[in-house]
């Protein structure tokens, strides 16, 4: 799959070469805040465990996987969009329904570039045939929830939801 670049941004799927990035990102507390209670990521946990599990479900035919998002002007790395089945992790995955979700450097929020890039991934994999999205969060993340509706997507549901590593009630949003 190839998502082209919208108005201020460039997409590239991220491989185990992009660990350098993958760990810088998580190195901010606030960006931290509502995955891991702002406790930022080891180098080691980011080798050892976020890229394999990245792995797991990378599909770049399918668009699965995560896109390294670059602001065009300035080539800086700026955030990641993920893709994969809602659920991938868990007993009862559900590969027609591609979740989505972002991480973005502080320094980018609140100027849309979340919103354009999730709207750009989601139009990309719209045109190879799927139609069917969802992106999950806490229900005090307000800015994610902003993103989701602003992509489209509206209030499903709350649940538990609960993988190998990650166990929290979040509020589920649908396309």
């Amino acid at each position: 799959m190839f998502i082209e670049d919208s108005a201020r941004l460039s997409f590239h799927y991220i491989t185990d070469s992009d660990t350098e990035f993958l760990w810088e990102l998580d190195q901010d507390e606030e960006v931290m805040r509502f995955i891991s209670d702002g406790q930022k990521t080891s180098r080691e946990d980011v080798t050892n465990t976020f890229v394999p599990r990245f792995q797991a479900y990378s599909n770049p035919a399918l668009g699965w996987g995560l896109w390294r998002v670059q602001e065009k002007e300035s080539e800086e790395d700026i955030g990641w969009i993920l893709v994969r089945p809602f659920g991938f992790f868990t007993k009862d995955p559900e590969i027609d329904n591609i979740e989505l979700g972002w991480r973005f450097k502080q320094a980018s929020w609140g100027k849309g570039y979340a919103t354009e890039a999730a709207m750009q991934v989601k139009d990309a994999l719209y045109q190879i045939g799927i139609d069917k999205f969802c992106a999950m969060a806490k229900q005090e993340n307000l800015n994610s929830i902003k993103v989701m509706e602003k992509i489209g997507m509206s209030y499903s549901h709350e649940i538990e939801y609960k993988d190998n590593l990650y166990q929290e009630k979040v509020v589920v949003y649908t396309t």
